[in-house]
């Protein structure tokens, strides 16, 4: 078993989403207020780590990172395993158990409902600047005047 892509048959996904468990880099480019708004997402789970830099723009955008390898501490119930047994990714509790209270869905789908879980926990412990929930907005959304460019790092 390969790590996750977006099996597009090549580097590029063209469009397709990452099929998880993946680290993203989220953007919403020229939002609301002029703003970008960008995070680092490990709500469909982890592969690599991963950080974002804006570059250029306006001065005091922040960095964002999971710079922490999360395969090495990820629960046994969500760990992907390689050929040779060492864990090459880590499914989120939403994929792995496909629970509404894990998924924030159904009568979990509000942010006063949908709360953290101890499998969001390992996540968030790890890397404290990324999404580990659907809710966790409060620590992991970052914004910057829009016009700047931003340097993906992937093992960083």
């Amino acid at each position: 078993m390969e790590s996750p892509d977006c099996a597009s048959g090549v580097i590029e996904c063209n469009g397709a989403g990452a099929i998880p468990p993946a680290s993203l880099a989220e953007f919403t480019l020229n939002g609301s207020g002029g703003l970008d708004f960008y995070d680092i997402s490990l709500v469909d789970g982890f592969n690599i780590p991963i950080s974002v830099t804006p570059q250029g723009g306006s001065p005091g955008c922040s960095s964002t990172s999971c710079a922490a390898n999360v395969n090495v501490v990820c629960d046994p119930s969500l760990a992907v395993r390689g050929p040779d047994g060492t864990v090459i990714a880590c499914k989120s509790a939403c994929l792995a158990f496909n629970q509404p209270q894990f998924c924030c869905t159904g009568e979990y789908s509000t942010p006063d409902k949908c709360h953290p879980s101890q499998y969001s926990m390992i996540f968030k412990k790890q890397c404290p600047q990324a999404y580990s929930y659907a809710y966790d907005d409060k620590s992991s959304t970052f914004t910057c005047p829009s016009g700047g460019n931003y340097l993906i790092t992937f093992c960083p």
